[in-house]
């Protein structure tokens, strides 16, 4: 059986920041910079408890260009920002901002 599409793009985005997919507890992608969790469209909502507790930038990644677009929606006014899934940045992360 082959990778998921949610593997396929964490490897993909853990090797951009340089680190392995965490496929276990936690977030899938913790670098020193940033952290990202994976979402499909179906599981966007779920971010919100896996990125609790982290004190870097946290990121959104969507699976696809609709779990991207509604990532977009529902992270509106929070400090949770949101990749696509080429990694580029569409919404800056606020947490852990320096004053």
């Amino acid at each position: 059986m082959g990778k998921s599409k949610h593997d396929r793009i964490a490897e993909r985005l853990a090797k951009k920041e340089g680190v392995k997919y965490n496929r276990g507890q936690g977030a899938d992608i913790q670098s020193s910079r940033r952290i990202i969790e994976v979402e499909t469209v179906n599981t966007i909502g779920d971010a919100t408890r896996q990125l609790a507790g982290y004190q870097k930038r946290v990121y959104v990644a969507g699976a696809d260009a609709e779990a991207t677009k509604k990532a977009l929606q529902h992270y509106e006014g929070t400090t949770i920002g949101v990749i696509g899934s080429s990694g580029k940045i569409l919404k800056r992360s606020t947490r852990g901002r320096k004053k």
